[in-house]
């Protein structure tokens, strides 16, 4: 069947030229074309289809590599090979799924991680998350939209042991794309909720309600620090979702742990993972707005040896970097303000556009609002199953700042 998913040999792309000199991001390793670099004279953008495999061109006419477009996108054309006659077909699907796996097999030993990070493991577009025998993607482009039921087809041939298969497909990226939000069984009956282990602990998520994929692999080594800082504490875990952060706080040690969660579903989640865990006599929960509760604590005097903040981002586009500053500046000063002597802050941001100096500077202000003196113990990162594309600082997005309230 894989003929019908791909180029035939006998039709030559269509071709994509660049401006003169706006092959320099490509040839430097970047794998994104933006509309403003595109010829539009000699290759005009609407001849092409969104979706549709191209072949991409330097000023010269010298072929850069293979590529997919969607003329209506900013992003307009991604390569995902820098071959002239690579076809985005069956073949190069179950090659990039098994190289991948490869890595994901050498670091952990249970299938409990983030299989396929887009442009980073070469399948821009592309995310899938691996819970045991249930993987959820995200497809987040036209041009992976065409090839669904390729790629759920090469995932089969890579995993046959997958029962299921869910398309979260309701990121706000593919409103960008003009594609639908829609969230579907791609293969078999995805279950309502999967189990997963990460560092000693056990968890249920939702997969067709919860957010995301259901869970963020990408703090995996981050959480894993836990043990060094949270036993006999009283611990604060805000923006909780299902108690990652929290339930790893309670099985390391910690006195009590308060989750604070604004959604419902997800609070029930922490509950049942905190019986999962056998530490529901740690674990209470708040179910409240992350602002309100922590205005709540202040006003009611309550202090914490430990805050965790891990906030959905608040920076999503570069346009919202001004109101994205204040808001991380509002909740770690208001974090700061319930800690105690000597306590620890973990303040972490999934902001894209944030930068590591951006968030520092955020809780060094943070902390002269609420006149406390900071220490940095540690900087985190997004665990390797999210690794970096060198020439794509894009791919780089997590930071987690470790801080202490010292007694200067």
């Amino acid at each position: 069947m894989a003929h019908l998913f791909s180029l035939s040999p006998t039709i030559m792309p269509k071709t994509l030229r660049l401006k003169k000199n706006e092959d320099r991001r490509l040839r430097a390793g970047h794998l994104w074309i933006y509309s403003n670099e595109i010829d539009t004279q000699e290759t005009p953008l609407k001849d092409f289809s969104p979706g549709e495999e191209i072949l991409i061109q330097a000023y010269d006419k010298t072929p850069l590599g293979m590529a997919y477009i969607n003329p209506h996108s900013l992003i307009t054309a991604r390569l995902f090979s820098r071959q002239p006659h690579a076809q985005l077909n069956l073949s190069l699907f179950i090659q990039r799924i098994q190289n991948a796996l490869a890595l994901r097999n050498r670091l952990f030993l249970k299938p409990y991680y983030r299989l396929i990070f887009g442009e980073s493991d070469g399948l821009p577009g592309l995310i899938a998350d691996r819970f045991g025998n249930t993987l959820v993607l995200q497809i987040n482009t036209a041009g992976m939209e065409a090839k669904t039921e390729l790629i759920i087809a090469a995932f089969q041939a890579v995993l046959p042991d997958i029962e299921s298969i869910l398309l979260r497909n309701d990121n706000a990226i593919r409103q960008q794309e003009g594609l639908d939000n829609i969230i579907q069984a791609g293969l078999g009956s995805p279950p309502k909720k999967v189990f997963l282990e990460e560092n000693n602990a056990s968890f249920y998520v939702p997969l067709w309600e919860g957010q995301k994929t259901g869970w963020f692999y990408d703090h995996r080594l981050n959480r894993s620090r836990l043990p060094g800082y949270v036993t006999g504490q009283r611990v604060l875990d805000v923006f909780s979702y299902v108690g990652g952060w929290g339930i790893q706080a309670a099985n390391a040690g910690a006195k009590e742990v308060i989750c604070i969660e604004a959604s419902p579903l997800a609070t029930t989640f922490i509950q049942e993972n905190a019986e999962l865990n056998q530490v529901t006599h740690k674990i209470r929960t708040l179910n409240e707005n992350a602002f309100t509760a922590l205005k709540e604590l202040a006003h009611a005097k309550e202090k914490f040896g430990l805050i965790i903040l891990d906030p959905p981002a608040f920076m999503k586009k570069l346009k919202d970097k001004k109101e994205g500053l204040l808001a991380y500046l509002r909740i770690n000063e208001a974090a700061l303000k319930l800690l105690s002597a000597d306590g620890i802050l973990i303040s972490c941001s999934c902001s894209m556009h944030l930068t590591y100096d951006d968030l520092t500077q955020a809780i060094r202000r943070a902390g002269l609002h609420a006149s406390c003196e900071l220490q940095i113990l540690e900087r985190g990162h997004q665990a390797p199953d999210h690794p970096v594309h060198l020439s794509i600082p894009e791919t780089d997005y997590l930071k987690m700042i470790i801080v202490r309230r010292s007694s200067l």
